[in-house]
């Protein structure tokens, strides 16, 4: 199990270049790529998000690249010929007109917008060979804080579906009892208003009918059947994050059905019991890839 949270960063050198990349991901229902990273990265973008949708499924990411190249040819610097050849004639004219001449080649040099520093054309083979795998291991460290904090994920969950299950099964046990309550307050509350013999037909055709109406059979069966689920995805080498949402949904549904249909106090506290202990397995399900 694997949650969605993590960090995981990297970096690499080769040839007078410098790359790191760091992965910051959180949760999110599906994957959610966000790049921040230098312009002339942008053609290699398709290749980063192929990269790591490969080894991801889940989460909010967010890439940061940063690069320098230290190399000497990685930067050169241009003289704007036709802006020189401007300040030159205004610097004529005034000296024509009597100002002293101190033109001097740092002054020179200084001169607004003359001079323009420009970086060198990557090799993009050579970028994208050492940015990939990068990548890849940036990836790495993130898919090993993914997996320690999943671990820690699946114990908690475990420890909270005993807690599901053992609530689970005292309401199964309590069950039977309720419609023995139920049938003996029915006959109390007969005799009392009638004040003569029964009609055991007519009494045993009410037990039914609540015993009916109050039925949570199928709600229990499906209970078990999800925990046996729960504790499968929770075993399992794949992302289950979306399975365990439907499974915890389908848990919840089960769950208000037997409060609506119980008329025993006891069988209420408890599926108030279960509610919490599910809402604390949801929560903990949002975190999980």
């Amino acid at each position: 199990m694997l949650s969605m949270t993590g960090y995981g960063r990297a970096s690499s050198s080769f040839d007078g270049r410098q790359l790191t990349v760091e992965l910051k991901s959180v949760n999110h229902r599906f994957l959610d790529l966000a790049f921040r990273m230098p312009r002339n990265f942008a053609f290699l973008e398709d290749e980063m998000r192929k990269a790591i949708s490969a080894r991801l499924s889940r989460g909010h990411v967010e890439v940061y690249v940063a690069y320098r190249n230290l190399r000497d040819d990685a930067r050169f610097v241009e003289v704007d010929g036709a802006l020189l050849s401007a300040y030159s004639a205004a610097l004529d004219e005034l000296a024509a007109a009597g100002y002293d001449d101190d033109r001097s080649l740092m002054r020179v040099a200084q001169l607004p917008g003359l001079l323009s520093v420009s970086e060198a054309e990557e090799d993009e083979e050579l970028l994208r060979a050492l940015t990939l795998r990068t990548v890849e291991e940036a990836l790495g460290a993130l898919i090993d804080m993914r997996l320690c904090e999943g671990r820690a994920l699946k114990e908690d969950m475990e420890r909270r579906v005993n807690a599901v299950q053992s609530l689970s099964e005292e309401i199964e046990a309590r069950y039977p009892e309720t419609l023995k309550l139920y049938a003996e307050r029915l006959r109390e509350n007969v005799a009392a208003l009638a004040g003569q013999g029964l009609d055991e037909q007519r009494l045993v055709t009410e037990i039914a009918l609540m015993a009916d109406k109050t039925a949570i059979n199928e709600e229990l069966v499906r209970l078990r059947c999800h925990v046996i689920q729960l504790r499968d995805c929770f075993n399992a080498d794949v992302p289950v994050g979306r399975k365990l949402d439907f499974l915890l949904q389908e848990f919840n549904r089960e769950v208000n059905t037997i409060a609506s249909k119980s008329q025993d106090i006891q069988i209420s506290r408890l599926t108030v019991d279960l509610k919490g202990e599910l809402e604390k397995l949801r929560e903990q399900a949002q975190n999980v890839e």
